[in-house]
C-alpha cells in the first residue's frame, strides 16, 4: 500500500514536470518565431500606453469622487435652504406671541366692563384676525388642559392636589399658552399639574 502511494506521487511529479517542460518549450518556440524582434520602441510605446491608462483611471476616479462630493453638497444645501425657509420667520413670530397674550388680557378686562358691546366686538375681530395670521404662518397653540403631563411639551410651574383621581399627572390649568411652529415647540406652555 505504501509502495502504491509512493508510485502515485512519483507519477504526479513526472506529469507536473512534463507540463512545465511543455510550457517552457512553447515559450521558447514563440520567441524564436518572433525572432526576438521586440524592439526598444515597442517597449517604450507599451510603457507609455500603460502610463496613460493609469493616468486615465486616476483622473476618472478623481472625477467620480468630486462629482459625488458635489452631489452631496448640493443635497445638503437644498435641505438647509428648505429648513431656513420653513423656520425662517421664527424670531419675528416669537416676538409677536406676547402681543397675543396682551390682547387676551385686554379682552378679559373688556368682558368685565359695562357698556362694552362695540368695543368688545372690535377687539374680538382683531384677535380673530391675528389668530388667523398666526395659523397661516404655521403657528399652532399647544393643547394643555386635561392632557397628560409631558416634560417634553409642557413646563410645570406648580403642582397642586388633583381634584379627582383621574386628573393625577394631568394638566389642570394653563398659566401661559405654548406654541408650535411647524411641529417645533417655540414656546413651552406653563401649566399647573395635578398630583
Amino acid at each position: 500500500m505504501k509502495q502504491e502511494n509512493e508510485d502515485m506521487e512519483l507519477d504526479d511529479k513526472l506529469t507536473n514536470n512534463e507540463e512545465i517542460v511543455q510550457d517552457e518549450t512553447s515559450t521558447v518556440e514563440g520567441s524564436e518565431i518572433n525572432g526576438d524582434n521586440t524592439s526598444d520602441e515597442d517597449d517604450s510605446l507599451s510603457k507609455e500606453l500603460n502610463e496613460l491608462k493609469e493616468k486615465h483611471n486616476e483622473l476618472n476616479g478623481s472625477f467620480l469622487r468630486l462629482h459625488a462630493e458635489f452631489d452631496n453638497y448640493r443635497k445638503r444645501t437644498l435641505k438647509e435652504k428648505a429648513e431656513l425657509i420653513k423656520n425662517g420667520g421664527e424670531r419675528v413670530l416669537t416676538e409677536i406671541i406676547p402681543l397675543v397674550d396682551d390682547l387676551e388680557r385686554a379682552l378679559e378686562q373688556v368682558h368685565l366692563a359695562d357698556d362694552k358691546d362695540a368695543f368688545l366686538e372690535g377687539l374680538d375681530l382683531i384677535y380673530n384676525k391675528f389668530e388667523n395670521f398666526l395659523n397661516q404662518q404655521g403657528i399652532k397653540e399647544i393643547e394643555t388642559t386635561g392632557e397628560t403631563f409631558d416634560p417634553e411639551r409642557f413646563e410645570a410651574v406648580s403642582l397642586v392636589p388633583a381634584p379627582t383621581e383621574e386628573l393625577k399627572g394631568k394638566v389642570i390649568d394653563c398659566i401661559q399658552k405654548g406654541y408650535m411652529l411647524n411641529d417645533k415647540v417655540i414656546r413651552f406652555p406653563k401649566v399647573i399639574v395635578g398630583e
